[in-house]
């Protein structure tokens, strides 16, 4: 098995502000320079999504046919990222995508459990891994959050479970498999879906890691999980409406919103619908959101997104907290950080770290320097658990 490899550096790939994040987001698991090289060649024919598809379609079949499979499996995963539900190559890549990548960490991903889950709403099973360490210090549950696929981290739990730890990782409702195979769609009471993985595994102490739209899922866990003692956002997202409508600005989203309360969904339909129209990525995240929420309009999306929120749970939260932003997240506004920070009024203690572009890690989940980030993480763990250790018993 291949051992985890991280490059340093966020690179100007494309002009379009989130084909160049994906473009990095993808070489950084990747790790090789051909990577880089295959990306500059083919940004140039990428104009729009049925573009990027295809290259990277292109990219992945050369790559597997040089003994590349590394890159092979995240080009396939890159071009299913863009393609829209109803694409009958979206399965297909999908399934590559897991091949070739379970042919390099097939050892990493071998112990694989179905959790089930039922919340009274919708019934299925959640897709989990399990990361043995010989002498864990202590269980870490992972979790993505928009459009993660948990496999696509795989590296990234290799690197925190070499640092000590037991990983359990896993796709929650709307996320990855348990979307895409059980149906289950996105929900705010995220203790549910950690509740199930924790009863399942038997687990009564865990450090709770959410990525990306995780980073707010998280916090809603923890204010309702007790076996929850640490929790880390990775990013932090502490308004999810705020991010989807982030390109409409100010004005328009306040607009969206008192058009939502008031039920004009008609309204709302034809506002963001032009936006979606007129810009692939706002197409690729309106799609996405109906899909993973299992809504049938715009508005209805937009509606769920509202739900996705930390303001409610936050002074609930006791445990010890780490919160992780980008400098220059471009979809994450950065005074979410410090928003985030002021609300966990009662939680044990806050730590807050912004990664900055000196470091290359100034963009969404520190994309352009992982290392640094999970050593960030590892290293908070560390602090703390030497402070319990000298803490005298009662």
């Amino acid at each position: 098995m291949a051992a985890p490899r991280f490059p340093t550096g966020y690179h100007a790939l494309h002009p379009d502000v989130d084909f160049n994040f994906q473009m990095n987001r993808w070489y950084n698991w990747i790790g090789e320079a051909a990577a880089l090289e295959d990306m500059q060649r083919v940004a140039g024919r990428i104009r729009d999504l049925s573009d990027w598809i295809r290259e990277f379609v292109a990219l992945a079949a050369a790559a597997r046919q040089q003994g590349r499979t590394l890159a092979a499996a995240f080009y396939e995963r890159a071009a299913n990222f863009y393609m829209l539900p109803g694409d009958p190559e979206r399965s297909r890549a999908r399934s590559a995508f897991l091949r070739d990548l379970t042919e390099v960490y097939g050892d990493a991903l071998s112990d694989r459990h179905a959790v089930p889950y039922d919340d009274g709403r919708e019934r299925g099973v959640l897709p989990a891994y399990r990361l043995r360490h010989p002498s864990p210090t202590s269980t870490v549950l992972v979790f993505g959050g928009f459009d993660t696929y948990i496999e696509e981290l795989v590296q990234a739990l290799l690197a925190v479970r070499d640092g000590g730890y037991e990983v359990i990782a896993f796709d929650g409702p709307g996320q990855g498999g348990a979307l895409l195979d059980s149906g289950l769609h996105l929900t705010p009471d995220w203790h549910r879906p950690v509740g199930a993985v924790l009863d399942h595994f038997g687990v009564d102490d865990a450090v709770l890691v959410g990525v990306s739209l995780g980073g707010g899922l998280v916090l809603r866990a923890a204010a309702r999980e007790p076996r929850i003692s640490r929790v880390v956002a990775y990013d932090v997202l502490d308004d999810f409406y705020e991010v989807v409508t982030a390109r409409a600005g100010p004005t328009q989203r306040g607009m969206l919103r008192r058009l939502l309360t008031a039920r004009l969904d008609r309204a709302v339909n034809g506002i963001v619908g032009k936006t979606a129209r007129s810009d692939p990525s706002s197409l690729w995240g309106l799609q996405q959101g109906m899909e993973v929420t299992g809504t049938g309009s715009p508005a209805a999306f937009l509606r769920a997104a509202r739900a996705l929120n930390t303001f409610d749970v936050s002074a609930s939260v006791s445990q010890d907290v780490l919160i992780l932003a980008g400098a220059e997240d471009h979809y994450v506004p950065v005074a979410q950080c410090w928003r985030q920070s002021a609300a966990l009024t009662q939680a044990r203690s806050v730590t807050a770290r912004v990664f900055t572009a000196a470091e290359d890690a100034a963009s969404h989940c520190q994309v352009g320097n992982y290392g640094l980030v999970l050593d960030t993480i590892l290293a908070w763990l560390a602090v703390l658990r030497t402070r319990v250790e000298a803490t005298p018993a009662a």
